[in-house]
């Protein structure tokens, strides 16, 4: 893996991001026409009458929101794309909780077109009626559920009960929570097709995708990897439900995978990254090109599933960045 990319070439480039023009716009989705649902009245307005709401009529659900971030004087030619995780949106990547700029902000810095989106009913993607359309309630994440599951340190705990050497920014633990949004776990298909229309909007493209975005990018690649330039797997929750074919199909793609550390606290994070090691090892066993940057195989300890938020993300950026250009030399 090349060297040539540094967290200093990051953090030395200066306070000015030349951008020729940046794009906010809705992908995907599809018309669900409701009807015999009876009225409402509501209070919109404080000191005014009560109205009647109808809740009849067409909806436009299923689409994601994207930002487009076009550069000046790109350095690279192909666009990369950011997908969030379960439960986020693409607050994930625009800065940490303690106020460091962001992976946007490191990979704008480094030259490239941008995209940094929220998948379908996150942010300003919307949400459809529950349970008119969507049939299942939400699940809203608590601090403490979120503590384990990104291996911040033991189940249910909170701030002060970490894995040894964290470099998360345990103390501003409240202030991710914050960016937290509803989920809805019914949506997987939706938010595969959405992600593939915005690919065909774009066309090739660099994707960086953590956690249940991952396993969406990973079953694209297998699906559209004439889409796909490059794919980086941040912590993949798991593995896309496809066969062999796909495998074939996904090997046409160069992947790098990136691992934090605290794998021994979670039976969860151990099942999940088995699924994704499996699938991976099919890419390989298929001519695929397959990197890892497993952090504590390398001598760097107590990443957590948040590595981008992490105190060492400019560094991890940085390699992630060098592997970009190694596998897409100037195209």
């Amino acid at each position: 893996m090349s060297s040539e990319i540094t967290s200093d070439d990051i953090l030395a480039t200066g306070d000015a991001i030349a951008l020729r023009r940046v794009r906010g716009f809705h992908v995907g989705g599809h018309a669900v026409d409701l009807h015999g649902l009876p009225p409402r009245t509501i209070e919109t307005v404080p000191g005014e009458p009560a109205r009647g709401s109808d809740p009849n009529g067409r909806y436009l659900v299923g689409q994601l929101y994207a930002q487009y971030f076009e550069q000046a004087r790109p350095s690279h030619p192909t666009p990369l794309l950011f997908w969030h995780g379960g439960g986020m949106t693409g607050a994930t990547w625009e800065d940490t909780p303690d106020g460091r700029p962001g992976w946007h902000d490191h990979f704008m810095r480094l030259g490239f077109h941008t995209c940094v989106s929220d998948a379908v009913e996150r942010g300003r993607a919307s949400w459809a009626p529950y349970p008119d359309i969507t049939p299942l309630p939400p699940e809203h994440r608590t601090l403490e559920q979120a503590w384990s599951i990104f291996r911040f340190g033991p189940n249910g705990g909170r701030n002060g009960a970490i894995h040894p050497g964290m470099r998360f920014p345990s103390e501003y633990g409240e202030q991710l929570a914050r960016q937290f949004v509803a989920r809805w776990t019914c949506n997987t298909t939706a938010t595969v097709a959405a992600y593939g229309d915005l690919l065909r909007r774009f066309g090739r493209s660099i994707v960086i995708a953590h956690s249940e975005g991952a396993r969406h990018a990973a079953q694209l690649a297998a699906t559209m990897p004439e889409t796909i330039a490059a794919l980086v797997l941040i912590e993949p929750a798991g593995a896309p439900p496809v066969d062999g074919v796909a495998a074939l199909r996904a090997a046409k793609v160069p992947h790098l995978v990136v691992w934090g550390d605290h794998f021994d606290y979670s039976d969860l994070w151990r099942r999940y990254r088995s699924a994704a090691e499996h699938w991976l090892s099919r890419l390989g066993a298929a001519q695929g090109r397959v990197d890892t940057l497993d952090l504590p195989a390398m001598g760097i300890s107590g990443n957590s599933h948040l590595l981008m938020m992490d105190d060492n993300a400019a560094e991890i950026a940085a390699m992630v960045a060098a592997w970009i250009r190694a596998r897409l030399p100037l195209e």
